[in-house]
């Protein structure tokens, strides 16, 4: 094969998580007294990281409140802790092709701008332990996707090389982070946005199923 691991995005890639996301953070912001977002809404306000979450839900008056910032990822944080597996479920036909990548030989990885805690509960709840041979959300010490350094530290610590990676996501910044690190970028049209912003950053196939996936192996 020339492609021998396939590292994934979560939210929106392995797992539609937006109403939880949603849910979470709306009632932070009621319990300040802030106002609420559509669900539809989360599309664009997840995908860079949590602290960009915080400044996207805050109004425009108030984005430059340090403090404020700081009490609303506190309650996004212990509202999420509750919330992260209510309506959360992986995308058909996701669990399956992840064994089929499995079975044809494929090492699979995460690699997530979500807190690495909530990765790791989310991918363990959902997938088991055994599935991915490495799991990594946003830390504090490395720099956020679209910066590649979360995934050459995946690729180090499993002995891959970046020339037979595919990497799968749903974003501009998957797109991003996948070219960064010298990774076959393919963007999912099951997540959050659309066909358009995977052209736009040079997507290098988009797949309609994650049963497609198991084929750009070859």
């Amino acid at each position: 094969m020339k492609y021998t691991h396939v590292m994934f995005d979560l939210d929106g890639t392995l797992l539609n998580t937006l109403e939880d996301l949603a849910d979470s953070a709306n009632a932070a912001l009621e319990e300040l007294g802030l106002p609420v977002h559509p669900v539809d809404c989360f599309r664009y306000f997840v995908g860079n990281g949590v602290h960009e979450l915080m400044k996207r839900l805050l109004p425009p008056e108030e984005l430059n409140n340090i403090e404020l910032g700081k009490t609303l990822l506190a309650k996004y944080t212990a509202q999420y802790n509750n919330r992260w597996h209510n309506k959360t479920r992986p995308y058909d036909g996701m669990v399956e092709a992840l064994h089929e990548l499995k079975a044809a030989g494929a090492t699979l990885s995460v690699f997530s701008n979500k807190p690495d805690e909530f990765t790791k509960s989310c991918i363990y709840h959902f997938f088991g332990e055994n599935l991915f041979s490495a799991v990594r959300g946003g830390r504090d010490d490395t720099p956020r996707k679209p910066a590649p350094d979360g995934a050459f530290a995946i690729l180090n610590q499993l002995g891959v090389k970046p020339e037979s990676v595919l990497y799968v996501g749903d974003t501009a910044t998957d797109m991003q982070t996948a070219h960064a690190a010298g990774f076959f970028a393919i963007g999912v049209m099951w997540g959050f946005r659309t066909r358009e912003e995977l052209e736009e950053n040079n997507a290098n196939a988009i797949v309609e199923t994650p049963a497609e996936i198991v084929n750009l192996l070859v």
